[in-house]
């Protein structure tokens, strides 16, 4: 395959996968349970679920590694097992997509807070980070996924430990913002220009949003991104944010409102679109209609469909 950067350098959109925690839920993970702990005991679920997002027709599918570092690890007891947990997760997606898709190794926050506002110091977390990494790039991904971030401090950290290890591996880091009435913060007010300041610094090759908001408010982040930024955007939008249906988490927007407003995902200007929290196949799917409708007729008039 070419090189992600280089597709996206000619100018080509790329279709992301949509939730790992939403299919693992599907299949039986119980409340409570650590995601990661699927890939010890049912591995072939991983298999599963990406095919099923092959299927919809992702460019791009995630490892579920989202909380394998060793730190997050140890709040279950299994950061011992870091190694093979995050061995198991690459081998299985790359033995269903093959060369069909990129893997994308997934790093989630170490579930730990730096001082001053935590006990945690930075070689901690760095080291975490790096272990996990190490382990990933070992195992064979074609891009590092650093996300779900709020703090720019930690963000910063699990980069450079990517970099440390493997200096040409592509680096996708996302941040999730809460809107305020003084616009889009993280819970530790980083605001969308300090995150680009800062990831761009740090070295991040594409970076974005996921999780924490509808399709529709990520749209205002991508344009938020885009002013600050030259770099590649990636977003990766909840179906909508989390309510209760029959005792069950439902998300309210569907596939056919994914659709819409991918449109205007694309019209922002951005390079990579995903689905995070709620999103299922269909999701991608519809993404995907989008931007082969895109590929196929191009910008009309002043940029729009």
């Amino acid at each position: 395959m070419k090189s992600i950067l280089e597709r996206i350098k000619n100018g080509e959109i790329l279709v992301a996968d949509g939730a790992m925690g939403t299919m693992l839920f599907a299949r039986g993970l119980k409340p409570g349970e650590p995601p990661e702990s699927v890939n010890l005991k049912n591995p072939e679920i991983l298999e599963e679920i990406a095919q099923a997002y092959l299927d919809a027709r992702a460019d791009i599918i995630q490892t579920n590694t989202f909380g394998a570092s060793p730190l997050k690890l140890s709040d279950y007891g299994l950061e011992d097992k870091a190694e093979e947990i995050n061995r198991i997760a690459v081998e299985r997606v790359r033995k269903v997509v093959g060369e069909k898709a990129y893997v994308s190794g997934s790093c989630g926050p170490s579930g730990k807070l730096l001082n001053p506002f935590g006990d945690t110091e930075p070689g901690e977390i760095y080291k975490s980070f790096e272990r996990q990494i190490k382990s990933l790039i070992e195992a064979g991904i074609d891009i590092i996924c650093i996300e779900t971030m709020t703090d720019l401090n930690e963000a910063t950290l699990a980069i450079k430990a990517a970099k440390s290890i493997s200096p040409e591996m592509p680096i996708m880091t996302t941040m999730t913002f809460d809107e305020t009435p003084r616009g889009f913060y993280t819970i530790m007010g980083v605001s969308i220009n300090d995150a680009v300041t800062g990831l761009q610094k740090a070295g991040a090759d594409i970076i974005g949003s996921n999780c924490g908001n509808g399709i529709e408010n990520m749209i205002i982040i991508a344009r938020e991104f885009k002013k600050f930024s030259r770099l590649p955007i990636i977003i990766q939008s909840n179906a909508g944010l989390p309510g209760l249906k029959n005792g069950e988490i439902f998300y309210s927007e569907t596939p056919e409102f994914f659709r819409e407003k991918a449109k205007d995902l694309i019209n922002a200007g951005v390079s990579i679109i995903g689905g995070c929290c709620g999103t299922t196949p269909e999701h991608i799917q519809s993404i995907r209609k989008v931007v082969d409708n895109y590929k196929e007729n191009g910008c009309k008039g002043n940029g729009l469909f």
